[in-house]
């Protein structure tokens, strides 16, 4: 219909994302325009762990007798936590964040190596 306004798709970065069956998707319907978010981004971080938030403090802890409960619990949730927002702050350093990243690899690198070397002949 010539009066609908077009509809914009935020979505990750994912190679899943950039296959020809979401490109040819996209293509049949052109008032559709995808967006992705930066690959790495840090906002996604601070949203990432306010679903953490939301997730620990009212879907886990509520006692939940039905999903309408539930369904309930979250924007309620949503509610108090607008009211009073603070600020996410991160509370390590970037050196503590970069050698964390490398513990990461060494421990990564070295279960792969494992693998690797315990691997049969022919396999």
């Amino acid at each position: 219909m010539p009066n609908d306004p077009d509809i914009h798709v935020v979505m990750d970065n994912a190679s899943s994302h950039r296959t020809a069956l979401i490109r040819d998707w996209f293509a049949r319907r052109p008032r559709r325009h995808r967006h992705c978010t930066p690959t790495s981004a840090s906002w996604t971080n601070q949203v990432e762990r306010f679903f953490a938030l939301l997730t620990d403090d009212a879907i886990r802890r509520g006692a939940h007798r039905s999903t309408a409960e539930l369904e309930a619990a979250i924007p309620a949730y949503i509610d108090a936590h607008t009211a009073e927002p603070k600020p996410f702050r991160w509370t390590r350093s970037a050196d503590d964040i970069l050698a964390a990243a490398q513990r990461f690899r060494q421990r990564t690198l070295s279960v792969q190596s494992n693998c690797l070397d315990t691997s049969e002949p022919g396999h």
